[in-house]
């Protein structure tokens, strides 16, 4: 059966029409009501790192300790660290360790005025640079050293001066390990918490409306 050319011509245009429009659907970009959906993802992984950069708690590049700090980092105040090295009866030949130590000011000041040499346990890197930096600042890096660590788990046994300024809950937690590793005759001086009543404070005293507690490590 033969077909009229403008029927034929007809016929042969709609399969390609059909096929065209196809085409199009398949690659065109997305329309305006899909693009919010698209917008809402990329705000929820830009907000993901949400806690790094200047003044965040990790840093620009966004360095993040091993596991998360046990407390939230408040510097000791400077007239209360003097007070503490002077509890602790700070002299030539001893070694200071300060347990979450921040931004350095216990090593450092301990450094720079005793003379002595001084170690900083933190977890958070950025506090360890930060700490790194003012002992640079303060030309005690001979003195000085900086230890990326969990405190639960670095060595401290040299000490012969432990400074803290933890929780209640995180003194009662560490006393087993400052009287298994340290010396008899260790000083440890802890800034606002004590030990919750499982170890008395031989010293307590208020400087700026804040307390200082101090204990010896006694003969086993």
């Amino acid at each position: 059966m033969s077909i009229p050319k403008p029927l034929a011509f007809l016929l042969l245009c709609l399969p390609m029409a059909a096929c065209g429009e196809s085409a199009v659907n398949a690659y065109q970009p997305a329309t305006a009501q899909s693009a919010p959906a698209q917008e809402e993802t990329a705000a929820e992984v830009q907000a993901e790192p949400a806690e790094s950069g200047p003044g965040a708690p990790y840093g620009e590049d966004d360095s993040r300790p091993r596991r998360e700090p046990d407390v939230i980092y408040v510097p000791t105040p400077q007239p209360v660290v003097d007070r503490m090295l002077e509890l602790a009866g700070v002299e030539e030949g001893d070694v200071l360790y300060d347990l979450g130590s921040g931004d350095g000011r216990i090593p450092v000041t301990a450094a720079k005025k005793y003379g002595i040499r001084a170690i900083g346990i933190d977890i958070n890197p950025v506090r360890i640079r930060e700490a790194n930096e003012n002992a640079e600042q303060a030309g005690v890096t001979d003195l000085v050293t900086f230890r990326e660590e969990d405190l639960f788990e670095a060595d401290i046994s040299e000490a012969s001066v432990v400074t803290l300024y933890l929780l209640q809950s995180l003194n009662v937690k560490l006393r087993p390990k400052l009287l298994s590793e340290l010396k008899p005759g260790t000083r440890i001086v802890s800034h606002a918490f004590d030990m919750a009543g499982e170890w008395e404070p031989e010293h307590t005293e208020q400087v700026e409306h804040n307390t200082i507690y101090m204990w010896t490590v006694p003969e086993r």
